[in-house]
């Protein structure tokens, strides 16, 4: 996950959208002119600013064309910035704005580059834009690179590439192709029908499971179920094998805020279908995180989409959210699961407008007058609870979900940088964005908030503000000493004078672990990592971090390869193994890349 809008851009959002009331609630007398010539200006300062938008937007592509993300990133900033810049608050000018911030974090984001071309076209329609298709063309080609394939062209490796150039799927990518393009028009075949002997002990092994409760959930046994089970144990099944593996990641946390929420826990396998297990999943209908709000529904239920944070990409508020609507659409079709869950893929409206056309408020009657998406949607997730209820019956006994997704939780003071958190947890600020989704910037909302930072490290983000003065927390820097180290020697690879360090670091005498670097008026810190001194010829012996440096090895990345494979062969934890990529745990990988292997 990375950063795209820089915090100065919305330093006065408060103010500006203040300003739209306050616009609004004047009339046109009271600002000088008619209602004509007051829509005419409106007209014309509107055009002006989304030239300005379009013109920013349009540089921001040319340089990621040319592989100059920072400066990309800087035009998208402006880009975004000028819809802040007054205020001007039309329904075109926000409708525009909201899509733009959309697209600009599909385009800096990594892991959703399959979805550059959606998100440009979105923002073309939603802003009235028309780009050169060479450009956006070359920008997608850009973007469409596997991830050996570095700004200036040239691939580590071509091992993975078919004959005729297109890239090898992986399990991981085929899994979230299937959920994004295949189900909505999903289509069962010939040989995967419940009209066999053994269907019919299926399908009556399915009810007695029901009937038993022992699902938590009550629903009807039917064909359509037993055709998505026979679907995943056939050409499926990496499919299935994927989802039942990723969903280690977040199922201990769904199941617990379910369960708080009065929802059945396994109704918590509908992440397995709405987004593989990807909080920054993005649907084409803007449809959003692990559980694929649209913003109006996330409004709803109190998922706050700001210039900030987007909570629908969040892990817990927007499973929360999840687990509230999906008791209200419980309670509106009195505890039929089959409807509500129906209702959650389609809204209520085409539901009831289905079960008014059956007669009846059953799914199976009012299934051929949904839409074919619902109509597939709904035996889809009950066949895959019922998979990962029984995987061992269904040949899926040897996948072994991934570990649960561990943080701490650190309330921080507003507006604090990912950049020095990063430094205060030990950690990158790729790895702080994968934990934190749902924050849209390179700092934290300007108020209190809470982020999550790589277990056991919160009490050294803690420590760390304590020793900070609070009007600091913006003009500081942190750097790593080593033992023996002296205040001169990080003086002259900081460039920050001793006296500033001393006085950053009250109490202590000597650098001890990390150390405040306050970061001067006249410029930034040169440089925080430590280097050691150089070790004497006669000697043999070498510092610790040294003999470290020297043990780190790489490896290259064989097809299939994950990292869970590589941590076990070489005997380091997935979490290390990751941080010292750069990369977050259940990154996929690409074979022929070089990976590094952290000392033990």
């Amino acid at each position: 996950m990375s950063a795209f809008l820089r915090i100065s851009i919305f330093a006065a959002v408060g103010l500006v959208f203040a300003g739209f009331t306050q616009v609004g609630a004047q009339t046109p007398e009271q600002r000088g002119g008619t209602p004509q010539e007051e829509a005419a200006r409106i007209g014309e300062r509107s055009q002006k600013m989304l030239g300005a938008a379009a013109k920013s937007f349009r540089e921001g592509l040319i340089h990621l064309k040319e592989g100059d993300e920072d400066v990309a990133k800087a035009r998208f900033d402006a880009a975004v910035g000028v819809f802040y810049s007054e205020s001007l608050g039309t329904q075109a000018l926000k409708a525009c704005s909201n899509q733009l911030i959309e697209s600009v974090r599909v385009l800096e984001t990594p892991s959703m580059r399959s979805q550059a071309g959606l998100a440009i076209a979105r923002v073309e329609t939603a802003c009235g834009w028309d780009f050169e298709e060479e450009l956006v063309a070359a920008v997608l080609a850009r973007k469409s690179r596997p991830a050996g394939v570095g700004a200036t062209g040239g691939a580590e490796s071509t091992a993975d590439a078919k004959s005729d150039g297109s890239e090898v799927r992986d399990a991981d990518e085929e899994y979230e192709r299937f959920v994004r393009d295949v189900l909505p028009g999903f289509e069962l075949k010939g040989g995967e029908e419940a009209d066999t002997e053994e269907g019919r002990q299926q399908l009556d092994y399915i009810n007695q499971v029901v009937s038993n409760r022992s699902l938590g959930i009550t629903f009807q046994g039917h064909p359509m179920i037993l055709q998505f089970i026979s679907y995943y144990q056939s050409r499926g099944r990496s499919t299935m094998s994927t989802g039942l593996y990723r969903s280690g990641m977040f199922m201990r946390m769904a199941r617990r805020i379910f369960r708080e929420e009065g929802v059945p826990e396994q109704v918590a396998w509908l992440g397995q279908v709405e987004s593989a297990w990807k909080p920054l999943a993005l649907s084409w209908a803007s449809a959003s995180g692990l559980w694929q709000f649209i913003p109006s529904t996330g409004e709803r239920f109190g998922l706050r989409r700001t210039a900030y944070v987007d909570e629908r990409n969040s892990f817990e508020s927007a499973t929360r959210a999840s687990a509230r609507y999906l008791r209200w659409l419980a309670n509106r079709y009195n505890g039929n699961w089959e409807l509500a869950l129906a209702a959650y893929n389609s809204g209520e409206g085409n539901v009831d407008r289905a079960i008014s056309r059956a007669g009846v408020a059953n799914f199976w009657a009012a299934y051929p007058y949904l839409p074919r998406e619902t109509r597939n949607y709904v035996p889809n997730i009950l066949a895959t609870i019922i998979i990962a209820n029984n995987p061992n019956k269904y040949g899926f006994g040897h996948v072994r979900p991934a570990s649960p997704l561990q943080w701490d939780s650190v309330r921080v003071p507003g507006s604090t940088s990912l950049a020095f958190l990063a430094q205060a947890s030990d950690t990158t600020v790729e790895y702080l964005r994968y934990l934190n989704p749902e924050l849209r910037t390179s700092m934290t909302p300007p108020e209190p908030y809470v982020v999550r930072v790589p277990l056991t490290k919160g009490k050294d983000v803690i420590a760390m503000f304590k020793k900070l003065p609070a009007g600091r927390r913006g003009e500081a820097s942190l750097a790593s000493s080593y033992s023996g180290e002296t205040w001169q020697s990080i003086s002259a690879r900081t460039g920050v004078p001793v006296e500033q360090l001393r006085a950053a670091n009250p109490g202590m005498n000597v650098p001890k672990g990390r150390v405040i670097v306050p970061i001067t008026g006249t410029g930034n810190v040169a440089r925080t990592t430590s280097q050691r001194p150089a070790v004497k010829a006669e000697s043999s012996k070498k510092p610790e971090s040294a003999r470290k440096e020297q043990s780190v090895r790489t490896v290259k990345v064989r097809k299939g390869d994950t990292l869970t494979k590589i941590a076990s062969e070489n005997k380091v934890s997935v979490s290390e193994l990751a941080k010292a990529n750069g990369i977050s745990p259940n990154t996929p990988l690409q074979s022929g890349k070089s990976l590094k292997i952290p000392a033990k």
